[in-house]
C-alpha cells in the first residue's frame, strides 16, 4: 500500500485492487488538490476542507455514513463520533474510517473532538496505521490526541490537520504534538508505502510532505 498526503485531512491510499481518497478538499483552503481518481472516497463531515467529493475523478463510491462496507478488496468500517466534546452541539459529528486493504488496517481519525470511549477504543484497538489530527482548535487539543495514540497503540501515526506555510494559520503547528509525545521530528518523506511484513515493531511517527 502506497499513502500520499495531499494536505489537511486528505490522504490517497493506494493499494493493488482499490484506491481510497479521505477527506478530499477545494482549492479554497489553500492547498492545491492534484487531479486523481478513487475508487472510494471517505468523508468524515461536512465542513469546508473536508467534502470536495466532486473533484475526484473515476466515478468512485462515496462514503459519508457510519457502517461497514467492502468495496473493490477494500473492508472499511464507519463509527460514529463527534466534531466536538459536547456531543456534537458546536461542530456536528464525525465519522472515524478504518480502513484495511492487503491486511493493512488503516485509521483516519477525520476532525474528531472528544476522547474516545472505552467501546469505540475497542472497536479500533487492531490498527497499524493512525492518521491523527493534531492541529487543536477545531478538533481535540494535542494532549487528548496523544492519550488515543497511547490508547490505541498503532505502529505508524501519521500527523494531520496541522498549521503549514499553505494553509490555516490558526491551527497548532505539528512541533507542539511531536513534544507532547516526546518524539524528535523526523524528516519528512513524499509517500510512504507499507506491507504487512514492513511494519515496525515499535511505533514510528512517520511525517508526510504534502503533496503540491
Amino acid at each position: 500500500m502506497d499513502i500520499t498526503w495531499y494536505g489537511h485531512s486528505c490522504f490517497r491510499l493506494r493499494g493493488r485492487e482499490a484506491v481510497i481518497v479521505t477527506d478530499p478538499f477545494p482549492s479554497s483552503i489553500g492547498y492545491s488538490m492534484p487531479q486523481t481518481t478513487a475508487d472510494i472516497v471517505t468523508v468524515s463531515h461536512h465542513h469546508e476542507g473536508h467534502d470536495n467529493f466532486g473533484d475526484i475523478g473515476g466515478d468512485p463510491r462515496l462514503l459519508d455514513v457510519p457502517g461497514e462496507f467492502e468495496i473493490s478488496g477494500a473492508l472499511i468500517v464507519g463509527v460514529t463520533t463527534y466534531h466536538d466534546n459536547s456531543k456534537g452541539s458546536k461542530y456536528g459529528k464525525n465519522i472515524v474510517y478504518l480502513m484495511e486493504m492487503e491486511e493493512v488496517s488503516v485509521c483516519h481519525l477525520g476532525d474528531l473532538g472528544h476522547p474516545l470511549s472505552s467501546e469505540q477504543g475497542e472497536e479500533l484497538s487492531k490498527v497499524d496505521i493512525l492518521m491523527v489530527p493534531v492541529g487543536g482548535v477545531t478538533t481535540f487539543s494535542v494532549a487528548a490526541a496523544a492519550e488515543i495514540v497511547g490508547l490505541l497503540e498503532p505502529k505508524i501515526v501519521i500527523p494531520m490537520h496541522y498549521r503549514t506555510d499553505k494553509a490555516r494559520p490558526d491551527l497548532d503547528p505539528l512541533d507542539k504534538f511531536l513534544k507532547e509525545i516526546g518524539v524528535k521530528e523526523p524528516s519528512p518523506i513524499p509517500r510512504l508505502s507499507v506491507t504487512k511484513s514492513s511494519l515496525p515493531h515499535e511505533m514510528q511517527v512517520v511525517v508526510l510532505n504534502y503533496r503540491a
